[in-house]
């Protein structure tokens, strides 16, 4: 007569201990291509790198124009005209300001949610909850002698511009703050107005030198995520990093200075 060999104790605990496993997560129902790229790690970062490009494109540009505060009303009031009259007489007046606004404000959702959800990728993914480490972020790992302070503040950074944007749309956009000296469509007479106040000044200058921590960061970061990560050339992309961030800086610090010394009224 035949014999079956019974099964080794550790053989019949493997199926055991293996339905007793939960999954990390539950699976998520997957997106058709291209959306299913956003649904891993990479496409997240890909995402916030894009999204962070275009929006220091807007940042530059943005300050650049404001520059037009030191040539006088006419100059910078002829130019806030200028953005509401893009496409000339092709389009209905303010649509392509209208379609620049929204574009921004999805690059904006994006790139916050794109941080968001990394932020616990790696949250999840860690053994310690909420440790947030260079290595788990980036395939090239993260040099903390370059990110230093402004990567460590990345988490306090961003939404401290998040606010800033909110209080500068309902500072010289609706014009919540000023009230009665809002002046619709006088761009100069409001920014002066607005700048004039010292607590509102004092707002401008924590939340750009914020801005220019992120944006000092973000370049780095960005740059790693595109594959840009050579020890011969990191020194180039800090030191680019450290120009524009100090170049917007000083820009954006000199409007509220600038009014607070009476330079500009």
């Amino acid at each position: 007569m035949k014999t079956v060999a019974s099964p080794t104790p550790a053989a019949a605990a493997a199926p055991a201990a293996a339905e007793r496993v939960p999954p990390l997560r539950s699976r998520r129902r997957e997106l058709p291509w291209p959306l299913s790229i956003y649904q891993t790690a990479v496409g997240k970062k890909y995402v916030m790198a894009a999204t962070g490009i275009g929006l220091l494109g807007f940042v530059v540009t943005h300050m650049i124009g404001n520059l037009h505060l030191y040539e006088g009303p006419a100059q910078l009031n002829e130019y806030a005209e200028a953005l509401r009259d893009l496409g000339g007489h092709l389009v209905p007046r303010t649509l392509i300001l209208w379609l620049m606004r929204v574009g921004l404000l999805a690059m904006f959702v994006l790139h916050i949610h794109s941080a968001w959800s990394l932020k616990e990728i790696s949250r999840r993914s860690s053994p310690r909850a909420g440790l947030i480490s260079g290595s788990k972020r980036y395939a090239g790992g993260q040099d903390y002698a370059s990110a230093d302070f402004a990567g460590r503040t990345m988490r306090w950074t961003g939404p401290i511009i998040g606010l800033y944007v909110l209080f500068h749309l309902a500072d010289l956009t609706w014009g919540w703050w000023l009230g009665d000296d809002y002046v619709r469509g006088d761009v100069y007479n409001n920014v002066v107005e607005s700048l004039s106040s010292i607590p509102v000044a004092l707002v401008y200058i924590v939340a750009n030198a914020a801005l220019s921590l992120h944006i000092y960061h973000g370049i780095w970061s960005a740059f790693q995520t595109l594959g840009v990560n050579n020890p011969r050339f990191n020194h180039l992309r800090r030191g680019l990093a450290a120009v524009v961030a100090a170049t917007i800086l000083a820009g954006n610090l000199s409007f509220p200075i600038m009014v607070q010394a009476g330079v500009v009224a």
